[in-house]
C-alpha cells in the first residue's frame, strides 16, 4: 500500500502519513491498528505492542535534560525505561548502569569529546538517573558481560577503581542484575572487541542494539543486526565465568590494584 492509499483508508493527507511513517509526527493506538489493518499487518503481538507505545503519553524524567544533552543520550534512557530485559556486552568498562558517580567522572573527563565541568556533571547525573530501572517494584533484568580489561582498567585513581568494583559486588545482591565476566586466559571469540546494549523489547521486532563509537552513538534495529548481535553476546555468555565465580573473580581483582 501507497502512502498516498493510507492516507485516503484513514481520512487524511498524503504528508500525514510520510511524517509519522518518518517519526516526525505521533500517532495513537488507535490509528496504529487501523494502519496495521490495512497494510495486511498479521503479527497481533507486534501491532498491540506498538499501539501500546502510541498511547503511552507518559513524560519520561528523561526530558529534564533534553536542553543539556545529545538526543540519543535520552534515546537511551527512554529504550532502557521501556525495556522488558537488558544485555550488556563491555570490553574496557564497567557498563553505564552500574557505573560509580567518581569512576563515571573519569571516564567522561577522558574521553574522546572534551566537555565542560558542567556538563560532564550533568552527562554524570544523567547516568546515575538510568540506573533506576534496576530497583522499585519492577526493576529491568540486566545481564552484564564484562571482560577482565574493563575491570582491570585505571579510570581515575586505585581507591576509584576499587570502589567501582565494590560496587559491582553490591550491586549482585540484587536479583534483577547478573554480572559475568570474560577472563584474559579465555580465548577470543569473533567479536570479542565490540561492546554493546541489547535492549529487548516487548517483541523482538522491537529490540535495539546501542553502540558507542569514539565520537557517536549507532542504533541498530534491522534483523540481520539484531540477529548477529544477539549471537555475539551469546557467544560472550558462553566464554564467560559463572556469577558465582565472577563474584570470586571481582574480589580477586580488588586485591590485586
Amino acid at each position: 500500500m501507497t502512502s498516498a492509499q493510507a492516507a485516503a483508508s484513514l481520512g487524511w493527507e498524503r504528508p500525514r502519513v510520510s511524517h509519522i511513517e518518518s517519526g516526525r509526527h505521533g500517532v495513537s493506538g488507535e490509528r496504529v491498528r487501523h494502519l496495521a489493518a490495512h497494510y495486511s499487518a498479521r503479527d497481533t503481538a507486534y501491532v498491540d505492542a506498538l499501539a501500546k507505545m502510541a498511547d503511552d503519553h507518559t513524560k519520561g524524567w528523561w526530558t529534564a535534560y533534553k536542553d543539556v544533552l545529545p538526543p540519543t543520550m535520552l534515546d537511551i534512557s527512554e529504550m532502557e525505561h521501556h525495556a522488558v530485559y537488558l544485555q550488556s556486552m563491555q570490553m574496557l568498562a564497567v557498563p553505564g548502569l552500574l557505573q560509580t558517580p567518581d569512576y563515571a567522572r573519569s571516564i567522561f573527563v577522558n574521553g574522546s569529546c572534551q566537555l565542560s565541568p558542567n556538563l560532564i556533571e550533568q552527562h554524570i547525573e544523567h547516568r546515575m538517573a538510568r540506573r533506576r530501572v534496576l530497583s522499585g517494584t519492577n526493576p529491568t533484568p540486566f545481564t552484564a558481560v564484562v571482560h577482565e580489561a574493563g575491570l582491570r582498567m585505571r579510570y581515575g585513581s586505585r581507591d576509584i577503581v576499587r570502589s567501582q568494583l565494590r560496587h559491582l559486588l553490591e550491586v549482585q545482591d540484587n536479583p534483577s542484575v547478573t554480572i559475568r565476566v570474560v577472563p584474559f586466559d579465555i580465548d577470543a571469540f569473533h567479536g570479542y572487541a565490540q561492546s554493546l546494549l541489547h535492549v529487548g523489547g516487548p517483541v523482538p521486532q522491537l529490540d535495539t542494539i546501542q553502540i558507542d563509537n569514539a565520537y557517536s552513538i549507532d542504533f541498530l534495529s534491522a534483523d540481520l543486526q539484531l540477529a548477529q548481535c544477539r549471537a555475539l553476546i551469546e557467544r560472550a555468555s558462553a566464554a564467560a565465568l559463572t556469577p558465582a565465580q565472577s563474584n570470586d573473580f571481582i574480589h580477586k581483582v580488588i586485591q590485586e590494584l
